[in-house]
């Protein structure tokens, strides 16, 4: 296959389910009704989820034989709680997070 028509039909794949996703919640829930429960218990319980699966991602290899092995990653997740506990934002959180442990990975512990 042409390497270009490649390109286009995997582009208008990635178009088609990119709106099917956004779309599909209109047409299966009617605006006039509110959403069913399992929908609104979901919206409720997978955000902390998904940080505290996030936290177990980053820190599953922490190796504590050197404090530049360790003390990056412990100091932005600290950070972290710190800047949800004052703004309640989770996307501030989580590149606040990341931007101070990249300056820490990269400039401090070298």
């Amino acid at each position: 296959m042409n390497p270009t028509v490649h390109a286009v039909l995997a582009i208008a794949i990635m178009a088609g389910v990119t709106f099917l996703t956004r779309f599909l919640p209109f047409l299966l829930f009617d605006r006039g009704e509110a959403p069913p429960k399992v929908v609104i218990y979901l919206g409720r319980v997978l955000p902390p989820a998904i940080i505290a699966m996030l936290i177990v991602y980053c820190l599953k290899g922490i190796s504590f034989t050197a404090p530049a092995l360790w003390a990056p990653q412990l100091i932005a997740v600290a950070a972290v709680v710190a800047l949800h506990l004052w703004k309640r934002n989770n996307l501030i959180s989580i590149f606040g997070g990341t931007i101070l442990y990249m300056i820490l990975v990269q400039f401090v512990f070298v």
